[in-house]
């Protein structure tokens, strides 16, 4: 049960870490690869916490923090950026 469930939790990222690179390629406007970049780091962090989760262990807790918040620094001054640009 453990494998299959392994199995299918990589799958998953593995697909939503490539629909995010794809946003990011192909994405038109600066807040698309925004938001494609918040998706690809938002996978990792699923990846990391599901793969902490399966093998019982926190010592990734740490690390799972400070990618969240690095991640919401990034969102909110490329955002901010990017309002000041368009005005």
């Amino acid at each position: 049960m453990t494998v299959l469930l392994a199995v299918a939790l990589t799958v998953l990222f593995s697909a939503t870490a490539l629909l995010a690179l794809v946003r990011i390629y192909r994405g038109p406007s600066l807040l698309d690869r925004v938001v494609g970049a918040d998706l690809l780091l938002a996978a990792m962090l699923g990846a990391v916490g599901a793969e902490a989760a399966v093998n019982r262990h926190a010592t990734t807790l740490p690390v799972l923090v400070v990618l969240s918040l690095l991640g919401f620094v990034g969102s909110v001054s490329l955002v901010r950026f990017a309002v000041r640009a368009e005005s």
